[in-house]
């Protein structure tokens, strides 16, 4: 008998909460109930995790959203959910100009930076998924989660963990896999965390990852070695890892973005 997972099962979210989200402005957002896909027993099953997340509770948390400013309902938009190392889900104007040529609506969590335990996090961004597909028309085969560095590697393992609710991953300097993988020197990186098979072969054979990195990335070595001894070792079939010249440990310009975007994107 196959994995069998829950789905959307909460209320519809108030028609009131989308009349005050202004397209083309950054606007803030709050939820009143968590999705089923974020529950301490799905955490754990889904990460084969001993560790019983702490008390978490949607509504003490808040978001900034940016609907594309052309956004009409009945045309569908891909969701850009974001996870952040510090505590403001901070892109660039620019940045926020390329989603919005997507189609693609943004969403980051507040504090839910590095210092923030890493289930506290993918619930915050599994809630945001959760809560859009209801809210806006979603277009089901491009909801990508991504981040930077620390923000990053969570959004690698909820791309695995949680193939079934994210179609692709952008890792922008940072990711994790859950297998070693060894670098540069004898380097060995640890596994950082044990997926549900069931779910894991769903990412290798369907989701989409892009790796980026950069020539000045504190995390170049990292990302190769699991992007060559992780995702292509493991038959991830749709893989990519891109090497930007002379970047450092920041977010790449919006070329890069768009290069990303376009191979997520790419068959959809």
């Amino acid at each position: 008998m196959g994995l069998v997972l829950p789905w959307l099962a909460l209320a519809q979210p108030s028609a009131e909460v989308v009349r005050k989200i202004k397209p083309g402005v950054r606007c803030p957002i709050t939820f009143k109930e968590s999705a089923a896909l974020g529950s301490a027993t799905q955490l754990k099953m889904r990460l084969r995790s001993a560790d019983t997340p702490d008390a978490y509770d949607v509504r003490k948390e808040s978001y900034e959203i940016l609907v594309p400013k052309g956004y009409k309902e009945g045309v569908p938009h891909g969701l850009f959910i974001w996870i952040s190392a510090g505590d403001r889900p901070a892109i660039s104007q620019e940045w926020e100009k390329v989603l919005a040529e997507k189609r693609l609506i943004f969403i980051g969590a507040l504090k839910s930076g590095n210092s923030r335990p890493v289930f506290d996090r993918m619930r915050l961004a599994i809630d945001a998924n959760d809560q859009l597909r209801q809210m806006y028309t979603v277009d089901p085969t491009r909801v990508y989660i991504s981040g930077h560095s620390g923000g990053s590697r969570v959004a690698s393992m909820l791309g695995v963990a949680y193939a079934d609710m994210f179609t692709g991953a952008a890792c922008f300097m940072g990711v994790n896999f859950f297998t070693p993988t060894q670098g540069k020197g004898g380097t060995v990186y640890e596994a950082r965390y044990i997926p549900h098979p069931e779910i894991a072969a769903m990412a290798q054979k369907e989701s989409r990852f892009a790796l980026v990195t950069g020539e000045k990335d504190m995390n170049l070595d990292n990302t190769r070695a699991i992007y060559e001894e992780g995702f292509k070792a493991n038959d991830f079939k749709w893989a990519k890892l891109f090497d930007v010249p002379g970047q450092t440990h920041s977010a790449p310009s919006k070329e890069w973005l768009e290069k990303v975007l376009d191979f997520l994107d790419t068959g959809k």
